[in-house]
């Protein structure tokens, strides 16, 4: 999935769409995507200017950003106006290495269940084949009321 693609399943927009690219998807498995840090980056201004560093946060809600594409891959949704998908839950979040500007941040993540609507994944984030971030998440979509 490029970019276009990657648009019309998520309504993230900048500066917060964290998904440049889809490399692979196996719905109702996997799915691994891209997302190349700059130096551009907005927070990079404010989160630690003499050593920038990707806020650990913004790496779990990419994360959280590639398994919500495979779960409408996997369901064959599409999110409009109407629906909004929620992170609703992280559990075993570790961060083992910080990710730097000129890093391409591979985004991994694997079903592991869904009950009720809500998605449960094993999550990873790579740098140069090193994980620098993983997690357990749990997601959800809703209608808007």
């Amino acid at each position: 999935m490029d970019i276009n693609e990657v648009l019309k399943y998520l309504p993230h927009r900048y500066p917060f769409l964290l998904v440049d690219r889809v490399l692979s998807c196996e719905p109702g498995k996997t799915i691994s995507a891209l997302k190349n840090v700059t130096i551009n980056e907005p927070f990079f201004s404010g989160h630690f200017p003499h050593h920038p560093v990707m806020p650990g946060v913004l790496i779990i809600e990419a994360l959280a950003q590639a398994a919500a594409l495979l779960t409408l891959r996997t369901a064959n949704l599409e999110t409009d106006e109407n629906s909004v998908y929620y992170f609703v839950g992280i559990d075993r979040a570790r961060f083992k290495k910080p990710v730097l500007p000129g890093d391409q941040l591979i985004l991994k993540a694997t079903i592991l269940r869904e009950r009720i609507g809500i998605w449960k994944y094993s999550a990873q984030a790579e740098v140069d084949g090193r994980v620098v971030t993983e997690a357990e998440l749990m997601c959800t979509m809703r209608r808007k009321e």
